[in-house]
Formats: structure tokens, C-alpha cells, sequence
């Protein structure tokens, strides 16, 4: 985003304008199926140019003059707030270019529910970033606050709408496609507080530091910058195909669904011709996992899973029912394609070709292992000997925890639908090994696509509810892991995951409570979860962890109430728990990043609230907040003072 950010003085903001008049520009000659929502969207961000040119007075000024002293953390939540906002525009101006060109195909309604989820994601992603406007770094009129509030409210609106329709459709399309991919462990910028993954062994060192990479600090959350990288810019005119992007691996983006797509930059010369048996007759593509249906004909499995997710019993190509839904791998077929690629210099549909797996910015990560023995140990998974399938999952648990490239290859050989199988049966100790193994598999950014597509959700949201503790601990980390795709968070909350959350949060063991925590605050970071976690009961929860004499999880009681108490049913939720006592006890007793958080979550408690600021006063919140105006961390101060102003006005009124 070169040129969006200057040095670490005031962003310079013609690369916005610049960017909101090519959205304006995009407006008119919309398709008839998503007019109304390329013009809603296109109207709310027009709203936006005059906030746009008030701060560009600032360019090259200091400041205004009643703002505190540039410092390096202001200047990174300036850089923070601008990027968010940035790609939130970029990411709707693709999406506008997509639906604007949209036309209804016959033969599936998949990419019109994809894009009308996609308008979901953007309008969230725009409101989010709007509502970390630092208005304390620029001199914006009262009027454009307001007319800025007003296209919140209408984001805010317009997202609570795409939910309520998405919702049942979400229900059917878990392992669909979403087309967006995020840079997570770099531009996942939230600070998760002292939330965290613990290891007792279940995961290797390699994995524990992967997931424990995500940063961490003191404050609620930095507006991350990810990424809403829709592939819009050369759609196919097929709605059945579409094109995968093979994202980097854990030490750079990572991906949520490019498994669901078919061949990276396969390279067809004219002089070849590719076999029908190697085509999926549905997409038309060469296969990358060729599956046999209950008729004996063969598919690309992302396209037959999306034929039969959408309620589909019959063969597309007969047209006959269908006896029952098991995918079966065909490796015959698999091993003559790859043959055949090899043969004719061909790069293969797997991503994984020569030792080595192509990553989104073009460069190769070189991968060593036996694909051979893995390939014959996942058929072990699909056997019908419990003891086969017993001893292969078990193997499968151990080879995932020891290198990414076991990662790569166990998921390669397609053993990620069969461990999503076996979730579901009755053998404990299977399940268990099955839904680590996921875990494992879900470090390899890669790999959670093909999770999300192999409809795993479901399952993993059933183990976590009725598993063994342990089985239900590493289901929670699991989503955790999945959760930091955003449009992962909507998905999983969508699935009843956050209840089965919540009573581990309540009833588990201590490290299946850490993970719990972990994953719900990564779940409420999405506005439409927060009510289904108040409605779960998450408060009295937290409030007991608040009050519990072991002090063991304060720090994650506090950071996900952080993160609730900005939405209005969580805030009347927490108030009616009395919360607020033991919060101002946290301020005067508490560590410090206790007592900053403590503050912040009573500050949004009390703003548009006098009766809770009043309540607050009475209770003799003024001189512990006076003393950590003075002297607590640099966020606790901000937040000290701005609550001691709002008690000044009070008692001037």
C-alpha cells in the first residue's frame, strides 16, 4: 500500500479519495441480481469523501494542536486503522466489479450465496475499521462525526440483515468456498491479551510456537489488517469452476480455502490434449482429487462436495439417485494423472509437484517425506477394522505433530475428509487421535481450506460438545485455529459452536478453559457472535473466573469482556451481573494490565450511560482512576482520564 503511508506523521489520504472515486466510478450498469446491494454499498462509502478531505488538511502538519505527543504506538494505530480501512475499500471495490457483472446460472445458486456472503464480510470489514477512527489525532468537525456514525450505523445494519439471510444458508454451505484469503500471522495485528494455546504434549514445539505467534500485549485488540482478498479481478464465466490460489505456508499468509478450487496455473499447450477420463466432468478441469460417487463416476471432490452440500442426492452425470453420499478416493485415477503430468511436463493439480508445493507469491517450499507410505496409511483410515483405523489415525496424530512437510503430505494424500469421518464414530480414543490430528493439520495455513471444505465444523463442534476432556480441548483449539480466517469466525459461530464453547469455559479442565477462551474472544471479534455468546451465557462465566480465588484466568475474563462490552446486549448483560463492582476492586488491586483492561471495559460501559457512570461514582471509582491517570500503563491512562472527564461533566449537569 505504497504511498497510503507516510513516514509516521498523518496518513496521506489521496490514495482513499483516489480509491472511493474509482468505487463511485464503479456505480451503474449493475446486474439486476445484486443492484440493490452494489448501490447501498457504493452510496455508504461515498458518505465517506468528506472525513477523506478534512484529514488531508493534515498532511504535513504536526497534528492537532490538543492531540497528545506523536509516539511510536500512536503512530502504529494510525498505520493500523488506515490499512484496515484500505483493504475494506480495495476488497469492495473487487466485490462491486463481481456482482455488478453477476448472471444467474442454471446450473447452481453456490456463486450468488457466495457473493451475497461476501457483502456480509465487506460491510463488517468497513465498519470495524471506521470504528477504530482515532477522532483524538485529527480535527474532525463534529458534522462529519456525525455523518461517519451514521454510515456505521448503517454497515452495522446492513451486516445484521446479510446475517439474518446467510444464517440458514450458512447451515448447508459450511464446507463451501469463501473467496477471500488473510494474511494471518502478519496482519493478524489483535492483540489476544494473555489468551493462548497450551501444549501438554498433543502438539509438537513447531505447531505450539506457530499458534502462539499470533502477538500478544496488553491492550483489547489492534485493528488487524487482513487482508479481504476477494478473486475477483478475472472471474470465470463457468459458475461450477473457479480458480485456487495456493497460499503461503505458516511463515506467511494464510489461506482458509484454496483447496476448494481446482488447478493452480496448470499449464495446458495446444499441442496436448488432455484426456476426458482426467477431466472432472463437472468443472471440466484436470482433477486434483478425483473421488468415486455411489454410481461408479469420478469427480473433483470440491465440486461433487459442493453438488451434494447443496442438497443434491442424484449423480450430475446419470442423473440416478444416489444410494448413499461417501466420497471415495480414487488413487488409481490420482496416480495416472500424475504420471501423465510428469510425462508431458505438466505442473499438477495437487500444488505438490517434484518435492516441492508452489506458494501464492510464486515461489516453491521444498517438501521431503514418503507420500508413498502416507498415501497407504490414510487408505488405512477408511478401513473397516476398527483396530486398522484405530492404529493408522494414531499414526497419522503422531507423523502431524513432527514437520509442516508431514503436514503437507498427510493432507495431500487426502487424509483430511476421512479424519473428518471419523469424528463421528463411537470409538473414544479414535476420536480423539482424529480431531488432533486435525489440529496438527490446521497449523499448515494451506490446510484449513480443505478442513473447512470437508464440512468439518459440524463434527468438531459434536466432539466438543459430548468427547472426552481431552477431545474436547483440542476441538476448541481447533476452531480456535480456523477462527483466525474472519470469515471462519461467521461461519463457526453460525454452527452452535460458541454455546459448547462456553461450557467448557465454565466446566473444563483448566487448559480445555484456556482454550475455550482463547477461541471465543477470536469468535466475539465478529460483531454477530457477541450476542449469541452473551445468549450462552459467556458473562456469568467470566464473571466467575473474575472472582475466582485462584486469580488463574483473570487476565482472559478480561480481555474478552473487552471485547463484549462494546455491544449494547452484552453491556446491559454485564451491568446486571454487577460486574462493575468487581471491576473498580480489579482497578485498585489488580496487575497492570488488569487494571488497564478493567478501566477500558468500564469505559464503554459508561459512554451514552449516565446511570452507569453515576453508578460507578458512588461506588468510588474516582480515586483509584485518579491514581492510574497518573501513574498506569499509557493505554490506562488514556482510558483513566477520558472516564474521570465523563464523571466531571456528570457533575457539572
Amino acid at each position: 500500500m505504497a504511498g497510503v503511508i507516510a513516514g509516521g506523521g498523518p496518513p496521506a489520504t489521496p490514495a482513499l479519495l483516489d480509491l472511493v472515486h474509482d468505487i463511485v466510478n464503479v456505480s451503474g450498469g449493475f446486474g439486476h441480481v445484486f443492484k440493490k446491494d452494489c448501490t447501498d454499498l457504493v452510496r455508504r462509502i461515498s458518505l465517506l469523501t468528506h472525513l477523506f478531505e478534512e484529514i488531508r488538511e493534515l498532511d504535513g502538519d504536526s497534528g492537532p494542536s490538543n492531540a497528545p505527543a506523536s509516539s511510536s504506538s500512536s503512530s502504529s494505530s494510525n498505520s493500523s486503522w488506515l490499512s484496515d480501512l484500505v483493504v475494506a475499500l480495495q476488497a469492495a471495490k473487487r466485490l462491486l466489479v463481481l456482482a455488478g457483472s453477476f448472471e444467474p446460472s442454471t446450473f447452481s445458486d453456490g456463486p450468488a450465496k457466495k457473493i451475497a456472503f461476501q457483502f456480509q464480510c465487506v460491510t463488517w470489514k468497513l465498519e470495524k475499521a471506521l470504528g477504530n477512527l482515532p477522532y483524538d489525532h485529527f480535527d474532525i468537525s463534529e458534522e462529519v462525526q456525525e455523518q461517519v456514525e451514521l454510515v456505521r450505523a448503517q454497515l452495522r445494519r446492513a451486516t445484521e440483515r446479510y446475517e439474518a439471510h446467510n444464517s440458514k444458508i450458512l447451515s448447508r454451505a459450511l464446507s463451501q468456498p469463501l473467496d477471500k484469503e488473510i494474511d494471518l500471522l502478519h496482519s493478524s495485528n489483535r492483540v489476544i491479551g494473555s489468551l493462548h494455546i497450551e501444549s501438554t504434549g498433543t502438539i509438537d514445539h513447531e505447531v505450539k510456537a506457530q499458534l502462539e505467534n499470533v502477538p500478544k500485549g496488553n491492550s483489547l485488540i489492534s485493528s488487524s489488517s487482513d487482508q479481504m482478498l476477494f478473486e475477483l479481478e478475472n472471474p470465470r464465466n463457468s459458475s461450477a469452476s473457479s480458480e485456487i490460489c495456493v497460499l503461503n505456508d505458516a511463515d506467511a499468509n494464510m489461506g482458509n480455502n484454496s483447496a476448494d478450487k481446482v488447478p493452480v496455473d496448470i499449464k495446458k499447450p495446444d499441442s496436448i490434449l488432455i484426456p476426458d477420463d482426467f477431466l472432472c466432468p463437472i468443472s471440466l478441469e484436470l482433477m486434483r482429487d478425483p473421488v468415486i460417487v455411489a454410481t461408479g463416476q469420478t469427480y473433483e471432490r470440491s465440486y461433487i462436495q459442493r453438488w451434494i452440500d447443496c442438497g443434491n442426492v442424484t449423480c450430475p452425470k446419470t442423473q440416478q439417485k444416489l444410494l448413499h453420499l461417501t466420497l471415495t478416493p480414487n488413487y488409481v485415477l490420482r496416480s495416472l494423472i500424475t504420471q501423465w503430468c510428469a510425462k508431458h511436463n505438466i505442473e499438477q493439480p495437487t500444488g505438490l509437484a517434484n518435492g516441492r508445493i508452489k506458494k501464492s507469491d510464486g515461489s516453491f517450499r521444498y517438501v521431503s517425506g514418503d507420500i508413498a507410505a502416507i498415501e497407504a496409511l490414510v487408505r488405512k483410515l477408511s478401513n473397516q477394522s476398527i483396530e486398522e483405523r484405530r492404529a493408522a489415525v494414531t499414526e497419522i496424530r503422531s507423523l502431524s505433530k513432527r514437520s509442516t512437510d508431514n503436514r503437507i503430505l498427510i493432507a495431500e494424500a487426502g487424509a483430511i475428509p476421512a479424519l473428518v469421518n471419523l469424528l463421528t464414530i463411537g470409538d473414544m480414543l479414535t476420536q480423539e487421535n482424529a480431531v488432533t490430528s486435525i489440529l496438527n493439520l490446521s497449523i499448515y495455513e494451506n490446510n484449513k481450506g480443505l478442513i473447512m471444505l470437508a464440512g468439518a465444523i459440524p463434527s468438531i463442534v459434536q466432539v466438543l460438545r459430548v468427547g472426552s476432556m481431552e477431545a474436547r480441548e483440542n476441538a476448541a483449539a481447533t476452531l480456535f485455529s480456523l477462527s483466525l480466517a474472519d470469515e471462519n469466525k461467521i461461519i463457526i459461530g453460525a454452527s452452535g459452536a460458541i454455546p459448547a464453547l462456553v461450557e467448557l469455559l465454565q466446566n473444563g479442565s483448566t487448559r480445555g478453559k484456556k482454550d475455550a477462551a482463547t477461541a471465543l474472544f477470536n469468535l466475539c471479534i465478529y460483531q454477530g457472535n457477541k450476542g449469541r455468546a452473551v445468549r450462552a451465557g459467556i458473562i456469568t462465566a467470566l464473571l466467575n473466573m473474575l472472582t475466582d480465588s485462584s486469580n488463574c484466568m483473570v487476565d482472559e475474563a478480561l480481555t474478552i469482556l473487552s471485547v463484549l462490552a462494546s455491544h449494547q446486549e452484552a453491556k446491559v448483560a454485564i451491568v446486571k451481573a454487577s460486574t462493575i463492582p468487581v471491576l473498580i476492586d480489579l482497578m485498585r488491586t489488580g496487575l497492570p494490565r488488569n487494571k488497564e483492561n478493567a478501566t477500558a471495559i468500564l469505559l464503554s460501559l459508561c459512554k451514552r450511560d449516565t446511570e452507569n457512570l453515576a453508578c460507578i461514582g458512588r461506588l468510588g471509582a474516582v480515586i483509584p482512576l485518579t491514581e492510574l491517570a497518573k501513574s498506569g500503563t499509557e493505554r490506562a491512562k488514556r482510558k483513566a482520564t477520558s472516564l474521570l472527564e465523563h464523571l466531571r461533566k456528570l457533575q457539572q449537569l
